[in-house]
């Protein structure tokens, strides 16, 4: 088992770094560019879309997993059906802008999908108990999910973040999965880590290809996809992928919450996350990033502690929270150091 998913990791990272540089190309030629505008963090015209190469490696290896794994067969439908269908649509919409509309309907049918293969969340373990949430447990996973669809899109603005946190947290939920014996859950978590590597070779700062759409959308699904099936399979509670994500949860939901509070359309683009704030103050997208990855990193260890003593999950929730939350008010609120 372990050659072999050596093997299915370095056929990810090979084929996420070889189809990158060869969508670039494509975009190039096919004029596939973000251009910058006044709510970009970026200055020169960057080719877009090369998400697909890490949806295509990891959706292949999936497809073998069918095969492979066959008593883990519906959550293997679920994310070739819902993911499949999540990047068809971020990949349209890279290429000719798609109604917002149009986007959140579509995303919201593969999300009914997955949802539906992987048997909803019935149950979420809190360390101190076990919240019963029946037939409500549907509801409750397609919503979680189709916010954070959204939510990890708001966080691809700036160059190596989203590919990054990705990697990291992939990698980590891998490790835990595979202690708590659940190989199957963590193979996948490993392939996704190593495809997004070799796509991040591209994207790491300064970036040569964005993800676009069709990459950060698709992350979000697959990531709350797998914590729900690990909650539900009982090997890693989704209050520990919570943690892992913290990030990403806290900046996209205050900021988004701000935005709303202050009746701006949530669907627009802008540069008011904190992350967006830190560069526009001083920072680069380098030091940002590495900033976030190294908190990610800590997360980490603290997901294995939850893992491991599951009754610390809840204080340990909201200390992560707390402070992640100061810090978005830190940053959130910082000057620009921009010019204009």
């Amino acid at each position: 088992m372990i050659l072999s998913t050596v093997v299915f990791c370095v056929g990810a990272f090979i084929i996420g770094y070889m189809l990158t540089a060869w969508i670039r190309g494509f975009a190039l030629k096919k004029g596939i560019l973000d251009i910058p505008n006044s709510r970009s963090s970026h200055v020169v015209a960057t080719p877009r879309g090369g998400g697909l190469a890490f949806v295509i490696a990891f959706l292949v290896a999936v497809v073998i997993f069918v095969f492979l794994f066959p008593g883990s067969r519906d959550l293997w439908i679920a994310l070739l059906g819902g993911g499949g269908l999540v990047s068809i649509v971020g990949w349209i919409d890279d290429r000719r802008k798609l109604s917002s509309w149009v986007r959140l309907f579509f995303y919201g049918l593969a999300i009914i999908w997955a949802v539906y293969w992987i048997g909803g969340l019935p149950r979420i373990e809190t360390g101190i108990g076990i919240v019963r949430l029946g037939l409500l447990g549907y509801g409750v996973a397609w919503f979680i999910t189709f916010v954070f669809v959204n939510l990890y899109n708001f966080m691809d603005g700036i160059d190596g973040l989203a590919a990054g946190e990705g990697l990291v947290v992939s990698a980590i939920a891998g490790g835990i999965l595979a202690i708590a014996g659940d190989w199957e859950l963590a193979v996948a978590c490993w392939v996704l880590a190593a495809a997004l590597a070799g796509f991040l070779h591209w994207n790491w700062p300064p970036a040569k290809i964005f993800m676009g759409d069709v990459g950060s959308n698709f992350l979000g699904f697959v990531f709350c996809i797998l914590a729900i099936a690990s909650e539900n399979r009982g090997s890693m509670s989704v209050l520990v992928w919570v943690i892992l994500l913290s990030v990403f949860w806290v900046d996209g939901v205050a900021t988004l919450t701000k935005r709303l509070l202050h009746g701006k359309p949530p669907y627009e683009a802008h540069r008011e996350h904190a992350y967006q704030r830190a560069v526009q103050h001083s920072y680069s997208h380098r030091q940002v990033t590495t900033a976030i990855l190294l908190i990610d990193i800590a997360l980490g260890g603290l997901g294995f502690l939850v893992w491991r003593w599951p009754i610390a999950v809840l204080p340990v929730l909201l200390a992560v929270y707390g402070l992640l939350f100061m810090a978005w008010l830190h940053f959130s609120r910082l000057p620009s150091a921009e010019k204009g």
